[in-house]
């Protein structure tokens, strides 16, 4: 048995093209095109791939990007200050910035000064919390891509058995808050569960978040699953893998994301759909 690829590339293609169309009606309704700001504090090269690449979606979409590369040096306060300017600038629908901040700006306070209405990322805890009560707004952009993923393919989430191992607050939690609210049972697994290979064995749906390439044994899977692997680690040789051994578990498993081009290319898609939200129905 040799797994069925869950293709982010493919997908995100296809809804980027309906987004940008989606763009040009609203503009062609006399409206202005959404308008994302990216923030990004320092050069971290990491991090400057990432946003490069968010911005470059917004253009081929038809958005407005409003760049800020701005120094390491730059002290929380000031950062605070951006974020308010931005939070009051009628053009900008979304605003993001770009983690991990330095260590002497708190991520947390960043993320609770940005306006809710133009919290793209969905990291707010106001948002956060619309999606635990059952109400969604702006979705934290990784889960809501695994979801789309799966709805594309018409795999059922009701009624399944849904592990997350990890709990972040970027993936592991709001993940399986969209696991329940879409009806599934959940479990979530961190560095303190116990038997970490019966609750694996258990899924259905399996989703690993771990930032650890070693956590899952590829041996605890089973031929029922469908597998997503959030992970992401660079070889010395520049190629990319995952948190699960991609050839070892697409032999095991039903369905499966690839790293690269699984969860990935999906966050950034709905990147774009939390700011035409956003622009549609949020913007004051």
């Amino acid at each position: 048995m040799v797994a069925l690829v869950l293709d982010g590339k493919l997908v995100s293609a296809e809804f980027r093209n309906q987004i940008k169309q989606d763009v040009a009606t609203r503009i062609q309704q006399g409206h202005r095109a959404p308008g994302l700001a990216v923030v990004q504090v320092g050069d971290n090269p990491a991090s400057t791939i990432y946003v490069n690449g968010k911005r470059k979606a917004c253009l081929e979409a038809g958005f407005n990007s409003f760049d800020y590369n701005i120094p390491i040096e730059t002290t929380e306060d000031e950062l605070l200050s951006l974020i308010d300017t931005l939070n009051k600038a009628t053009h900008v629908d979304g605003i993001l910035v770009q983690l991990p901040l330095p260590a002497h700006i708190s991520s947390r306070k960043i993320i609770e000064r940005i306006n809710t209405n133009k919290d793209v990322d969905g990291f707010h805890p106001y948002n956060l919390g619309q999606l635990a009560q059952g109400n969604p707004l702006l979705r934290p952009c990784t889960p809501f891509g695994v979801m789309k993923l799966l709805e594309y393919y018409h795999l059922s989430v009701t009624g399944k058995h849904a592990v997350v191992i990890g709990a972040s607050n970027i993936v592991g939690r709001p993940m399986a808050l969209e696991f329940l609210h879409a009806k599934a049972t959940v479990t979530i697994c961190h560095s303190a569960t116990q038997d970490l290979e019966r609750h694996v064995r258990m899924a259905e749906i399996l989703v690993v978040a771990t930032g650890n390439p070693t956590v899952i044994n590829t041996d605890w899977l089973q031929p029922n699953q469908i597998l997503i692997d959030i992970g992401m680690h660079r070889r010395q040789d520049g190629t990319v893998h995952g948190d699960v051994n991609f050839q070892e578990a697409r032999k095991k498993v039903a369905w499966i994301t690839p790293v690269p081009g699984g969860a990935g290319p999906m966050t950034i898609c709905m990147l774009l759909q939390n700011t035409l939200f956003a622009a549609n129905y949020l913007s004051r």
